[in-house]
C-alpha cells in the first residue's frame, strides 16, 4: 500500500451546494493541504468525481454507509479487553492523523462502480473521529 498507484474515486453527497463541492474537490485532491495532500502521491489513476446521495449512520460500535446505486458498508468495533474499543495510534497511514483508528470487522461491503463489483464482507476495517483543515 505504501508505494502508491492506487486508484481513486471520489463521490460527494448529491445535496451539497456548489461552494460545498468546490471546497471538498480542493480537500481531496490534496490542493488544500494536510492528509489527504500527504496521501495523494499515492494515487496513481483517479476513476471519476461522482455526485451521490450518501447516507451515513453511527451508532454506539457499529457504522453503516451507503452510495445510492454505487456502494453500502457495514462495520462494527472490535470488542478488546475489559470491553474496550481495540485501537491503533500513530499508524504513518492513519485516516485521522491525532485520533486513534477504531479496528473493526466489516458485516457487509459491496462496492459496484468503474468496472469493479466487490463484495467483501468479512474483513477488517477502521473508523475514527476526524477534522479535516486546508
Amino acid at each position: 500500500m505504501h508505494q502508491g498507484n492506487w486508484s481513486a474515486a471520489l463521490y460527494l453527497d448529491s445535496r451539497a451546494s456548489a461552494q460545498q463541492n468546490d471546497a471538498l474537490l480542493k480537500i481531496f485532491s490534496g490542493q488544500a493541504g494536510g492528509v489527504p495532500a500527504a496521501l495523494h502521491p499515492l494515487i496513481g489513476k483517479v476513476l471519476g468525481v461522482k455526485n451521490a446521495e450518501i447516507d451515513y449512520q453511527g451508532n454506539g460500535r457499529k457504522r453503516h454507509m451507503t452510495i445510492r446505486e454505487v456502494a453500502e458498508s457495514e462495520i462494527e468495533a472490535l470488542q478488546g479487553a475489559g470491553g474496550a474499543e481495540v485501537t491503533i495510534s500513530n499508524h504513518p497511514l492513519a485516516i485521522a492523523p491525532g485520533h486513534p483508528s477504531i479496528v473493526s470487522r466489516s458485516k457487509q461491503l459491496k462496492f459496484r462502480d468503474h468496472g469493479f463489483t466487490l463484495d467483501l464482507a468479512g474483513r477488517t476495517g477502521q473508523f475514527s473521529p476526524f477534522t479535516y483543515e486546508g
